[in-house]
């Protein structure tokens, strides 16, 4: 049998994450860092494509490996409109809507799906996205807020929550993880944090309605908010941009490294230590938050991402959440192989490929559950 040379694209807002594997085999890997002064250059998310397109294919042919050597392709997914976890095959119209303009928080995996469709149509191999960052399954009752025009929704970290919340499944509690019950936060430059029960993500908190992260300027008051974007003077993407790229240490410290951050503490920076500890603090109640929807009975909690990796933010969050559940250090990310597994799977026939027209037609709106996805009960005491 002759073997799949899958490409796995993981794009974020300050690196191009690009991996191959030949089938479950990885042959290639390679982290493509892109500087501040790079991204100053672009207003926006799509107008970096060009750029980043080049910079993952000069990676493939600096190393040997040729884009017409691939058989299929697979990136983390955008912003897609609530849609069940697992497969979907990048279109035509996937992409229409990952571009919309009326998207004004366009997240920098989007862009992965572009190249992802840009391979295809070259060389007529397959593309997919998985577990993509739009991957919605709230129950009903989570998803009603007190202003009926904005209903909640899930957006985030599912591909690498989901796969850290198998893997600690299957490595440390030895169960099936339509089994158990999971919070899982991902701590990146964006954070956002996930609760699954019995295999599915029931609630969540997302980047922006949660505690500020490196680059994210978190949940606000509502009436201040109100009242700075209509006093501010800017538009609404210039907005956005504090919020979501220029906010949390960014805007408090000038910086989005963490490690510069320990670094600022260690020099007796009280400042910086206070906005670092703010962070963890914010984390542990965003967390504890989600233990509620499941009476407090939760197996694991999880701290993943790279932001995982400060042993400073970890003990505080540990020592304020390990009453809930026992707390699993799971750094890093996991990202990039579930992706390729992901996709073998599809190819060998094991998954499905689901369409994304499909998937757009019955999620109507963000208040309904998408379709094949069963309303959750909450346990009894």
């Amino acid at each position: 049998m002759s073997k799949e040379r899958i490409l796995v694209l993981n794009l974020g807002s300050t690196s191009s994450k690009i991996a191959v594997y030949d089938d479950a085999q990885e042959v290639f890997k390679e982290t493509i860092r892109h500087t501040q002064e790079e991204m100053a250059q672009f207003d926006d998310v799509l107008e970096q494509f060009n750029f980043r397109n080049e910079k993952v294919r000069e990676a493939l042919e600096s190393n040997g490996i040729g884009v017409n050597t691939l058989t299929a392709v697979c990136s983390r997914g955008g912003n897609i409109i609530a849609c069940p976890h697992g497969a979907i095959g990048i279109d035509q119209e996937m992409i229409d809507y990952l571009t919309r303009p009326e998207d004004t928080a366009k997240h920098a995996s989007l862009l992965g799906s572009m190249i992802a469709f840009d391979l295809k149509k070259e060389f007529g191999i397959p593309a997919c996205i998985y577990d993509a960052i739009g991957t919605d399954e709230m129950q009903a009752v989570a998803r009603v807020s007190g202003v009926p025009e904005i209903p909640r929704y899930t957006v985030g970290h599912t591909l690498n929550t989901r796969a850290m919340a198998i893997k600690c499944a299957d490595e440390v509690l030895k169960k099936p993880f339509d089994e158990c019950t999971f919070i899982v936060a991902h701590m990146g430059g964006g954070s956002s944090i996930r609760l699954y029960h019995n295999g599915v993500n029931i609630d969540c908190v997302n980047d922006d309605e949660g505690n500020f992260s490196p680059e994210r300027g978190g949940a606000v008051g509502c009436k201040d908010l109100v009242n700075y974007c209509f006093t501010s003077g800017n538009d609404a993407k210039t907005v956005m941009k504090k919020f979501h790229g220029a906010g949390g240490l960014k805007a408090h410290l000038g910086t989005t490294d963490a490690i510069e951050v320990e670094k600022m503490i260690d020099a007796g920076n009280e400042y910086a230590k206070v906005v670092y500890e703010a962070m963890a603090y914010g984390i542990a109640k965003d967390i504890a938050k989600l233990s509620a929807p499941v009476a407090g009975k939760v197996d694991r909690i999880i701290l993943t991402g790279g932001v995982a990796y400060s042993r400073f933010l970890t003990d505080i969050i540990e020592g304020m959440v390990s009453w809930i559940a026992p707390v699993e250090m799971m750094p890093g990310e996991y990202e990039m192989e579930a992706l390729a597994a992901g996709a073998l799977r599809v190819l060998r026939g094991e998954e499905k490929l689901q369409d994304f027209g499909e998937i757009k037609a019955a999620a109507v709106d963000r208040i309904r559950i998408c379709k094949g996805v069963e309303p959750y009960t909450t346990p009894a005491k």
